[in-house]
């Protein structure tokens, strides 16, 4: 079965009734990363740090620079993720759907290329140039 990437993105939270609002969805969170565990669709999950701990590399010309902070100005921020391995796109939406943070965020989900796809796009790729 393919692997999903669940990108989870909302406004940053900082004011302390955001916060707490938010907070109490935590045992929903509990919930479903209980069940995606017993299901054996988690693959991994993780939580970021706010953007204000975010340092964004670039390389140009060889010269390497570093920045402190996202490397966009936006409002929603990628606050953190999952990886299920899922059925198809439609599990992994419906999986989606469960998470409390798209109901004031969005969840981006996004298939994971296989080894197998990497070599073909890049074969492919390269016959395109040719």
């Amino acid at each position: 079965m393919p692997n999903y990437m669940l990108l989870l993105y909302s406004e940053e939270a900082t004011d302390a009734a955001e916060i707490a609002r938010r907070d109490a969805d935590l045992p929903e969170w509990k919930q479903l990363m209980e069940g995606f565990g017993a299901d054996g669709s988690l693959v991994a999950t993780g939580r970021l740090h706010p953007t204000t701990s975010a340092t964004t590399v670039r390389v140009r010309d060889h010269e390497t620079e570093l920045t402190d902070g996202p490397f966009a100005v936006t409002k929603e921020i990628l606050g953190g993720y999952f990886i299920l391995e899922c059925e198809d796109l439609d599990a992994a939406t419906a999986a989606a759907e469960k998470l409390p943070i798209a109901r004031y965020g969005s969840v981006e989900v996004r298939p994971e290329m296989s080894a197998e796809e990497m070599v073909r796009y890049r074969d492919e790729a390269a016959a395109a140039e040719a």
